[in-house]
């Protein structure tokens, strides 16, 4: 397979743990350039909170150098969003791997996967939500279901204008589905892990008072909240690592932005796809932590008979979070299949 090097791999895919230098992007007619970036201390870039620097696990410091900004022109205006993102180090031939995150979450997510998935040789893009993971937004846009669709639309045509493997787990997964039926042009596969695509929308929390909505996201920023729900998420990992993965889970919730984006999406409505389930036209493979405990496999088997082409493959000794947890085992997964004809 040709591919175009754009730089080394990180020192996460070699084993190492060694600082990268941060990079940005710069449009060009045709294309775009990688040009370097100072960034903030210890190679972070500045428009990350500080409270990066808490952060232990190395592959997730590893991947936070490797952020950065690219403009994201944003429907009915002439400003852009400069949407928060990691960019490939290699170009293929082959179609990309874009890889989304769970709901309130960021790119940050897949730290353990992403340098598997370069050294494998394939193009794969970690891209943030629009309303969650660290762009700037600070004159905030809708964070509605349409206008995340449509952000993430206008970054694939202004950067990526190639078909996709779309990665999406959990709650990523109904973002994964309603973009791929809306822009079907855009996804050649769709590849769903623990998907959570039954809930049909954020239900009562909609309509909820402004005051209520807000006093709730502030407890979901919380610590306490956070480090259980990563409790559930993963099977049985050592509680010192619990803490250090419950601060890089909750680093993005300290953007000035995030509750005001979080609370736009929840009194939105947010996603509802179980109609759009059966108007997939792609290949899909749904891969399932076993012990899952926060989304049943039932709904996961649901979902393997209501999509038209769909297989699954299950991940032992694994919870909501596989990429994370088992991540040569899913990215085994990812890339045999994104490679499959």
């Amino acid at each position: 397979m040709a591919a175009l090097k754009l730089g080394s791999l990180p020192a996460a895919a070699l084993g190492g743990v060694a600082t990268t230098t941060t990079k940005k992007c710069e449009r060009l007619s045709g294309g775009f350039r990688v040009v370097a970036d100072g960034g903030g201390d210890n190679g972070f870039p500045s428009f990350l909170p500080k409270e990066v620097e808490k952060i232990k696990d190395p592959f997730a410091r590893n991947l936070a150098r490797r952020i950065k900004r690219l403009p994201v022109q944003i429907e009915c205006s002439d400003s852009s969003i400069m949407s928060s993102c990691v960019q490939p180090l290699v170009q293929s031939d082959s179609n990309p791997v874009v890889l989304l995150h769970c709901f309130d979450s960021s790119c940050l997510e897949w730290r353990r996967a992403y340098p598997l998935i370069e050294e494998s040789g394939l193009e794969a893009w970690a891209i943030d939500v629009l309303g969650w993971g660290f762009s700037d937004l600070g004159r905030l846009p809708p964070c509605n279901v349409a206008s995340k669709r449509y952000h993430l639309y206008q970054l694939w045509k202004s950067y990526i204008k190639r078909p996709v493997v779309l990665v999406g787990p959990s709650l990523g997964a109904a973002v994964a589905i309603d973009f791929a039926v809306n822009y079907p042009e855009a996804v050649e596969k769709l590849v769903l892990i623990n998907p959570s695509v039954y809930a049909e929308g954020t239900g009562n929390l909609a309509k909820l008072p402004k005051v209520v909505a807000y006093a709730g996201v502030s407890l979901l920023k919380a610590y306490p909240l956070r480090l259980y729900a990563n409790i559930l998420a993963f099977n049985g990992i050592p509680l010192s690592k619990n803490l250090d993965w419950t601060n890089v889970g909750r680093l993005h919730c300290h953007m000035p932005w995030w509750k005001d984006a979080t609370v736009n999406f929840m009194v939105s409505g947010g996603y509802n796809v179980v109609s759009q389930i059966k108007q997939v036209k792609q290949k899909t493979l749904i891969i399932c932590g076993e012990n899952d405990k926060i989304v049943s496999n039932r709904l996961a088997m649901r979902l393997l008979f209501e999509l038209p082409k769909a297989r699954m493959q299950r991940v032992p000794d694994s919870g909501h979070l596989p990429h994370v947890e088992k991540p040569r085992r899913v990215v085994k997964l990812i890339t045999d299949f994104a490679r499959s004809k």
